[in-house]
């Protein structure tokens, strides 16, 4: 796949970077600018992020990096099945337990929630830092819902980090799941409130807060282009509606037209003088002396 010229590799975490110099230069080059593709487009472009995640798969999938990112575009394109098999095969190569909470979330979105609420419980848990335990929270609530039991998924998600005044990387997607959980529930006043705070804390546009809080507020937004469409195609029904009127105003003048031309009242041909002297004496005839004598006067 092309590699934009911008792009030259050193853009990748350093950690990553180390990561790549047990290869060759040339193909830790070519590894390091799949990658910075990988990242690029992971969220505007999931299937290109795969795309370029297969390629560096296959030149070098000995790299623990390399079957993490490919994870991640696997898991970005919801395929659940394949991303954890790279989870699992970089959790090996590394030992990091990291990766727990986006495996877990894997199996829900295998539809298996009773596995993710297992892996909730194991030792991994306790070896997360304290985003990683957030996230493992956020999962195990969403377990919950898959089995509805909102209940349980309002509770999961009632911790210290959600009471925290102070906001942190993870503090606006915990307030807003905590605000879907509650309008789950049927508790929308509550729902209205966390949806709020939700955007107090999403200071990089990370969720639809807004769109939600607004939605609750009966404020519907009007795509602007959507509408000139609608507007470009009314004025030109308008265009063809005129267009046929006068187009059949002519079509009916021209048949008024042609119809006087059919009926139109030939002269009537000369009687020669002979014939009108007969036609008289036999109306005389017809009516009577005393009649024409009376018609006289």
């Amino acid at each position: 796949m092309p590699i934009p010229e911008d792009v030259t590799g050193d853009e990748i975490d350093k950690d990553v970077r180390q990561e790549l110099q047990s290869l060759p230069k040339t193909l830790a080059e070519d590894v390091a600018k799949n990658l910075v593709m990988v990242a690029r487009l992971i969220d505007e472009d999931p299937e290109g992020a795969y795309g370029y995640s297969k390629v560096a798969l296959r030149l070098a999938s000995r790299v623990a990096a390399v079957r993490e990112a490919a994870g991640f575009a696997a898991y970005a394109n919801q395929k659940y099945s394949e991303a954890l098999g790279e989870f699992r095969a970089a959790r090996r190569m590394t030992g990091s337990a990291d990766l727990w909470p986006v495996m877990a979330d894997c199996e829900r979105g295998l539809g298996r929630p009773e596995k993710a609420l297992d892996m909730a419980g194991a030792p991994e848990v306790n070896k997360l830092d304290k985003a990683g335990q957030v996230e493992m929270r956020l999962v195990v609530a969403g377990a919950r819902r898959d089995m509805d039991q909102l209940d349980a998924a309002i509770v999961t998600l009632q911790s210290p980090e959600l009471a925290s005044s102070s906001v942190q990387p993870w503090t606006a997607r915990l307030r807003y799941a905590y605000a879907d959980a509650l309008l789950a529930a049927g508790r929308e006043a509550e729902a209205r409130e966390w949806f709020g705070k939700a955007i107090e804390a999403d200071r990089d546009g990370s969720t639809d807060a807004s769109d939600r809080l607004a939605e609750l507020d009966g404020v519907a937004f009007v795509d602007a282009f959507v509408e000139d469409e609608s507007d470009g195609e009314q004025a030109d029904d308008e265009t063809e509606t005129e267009t046929e009127t006068e187009t059949d105003v002519e079509a009916e003048v021209d048949t008024e037209v042609a119809v006087e031309a059919d009926t139109e009242v030939e002269a009537p041909a000369e009687v020669p003088v002979e014939d009108e002297v007969r036609v008289e004496d036999d109306v005389e005839d017809v009516v009577g002396d005393d009649d024409v004598e009376d018609g006289k006067n």
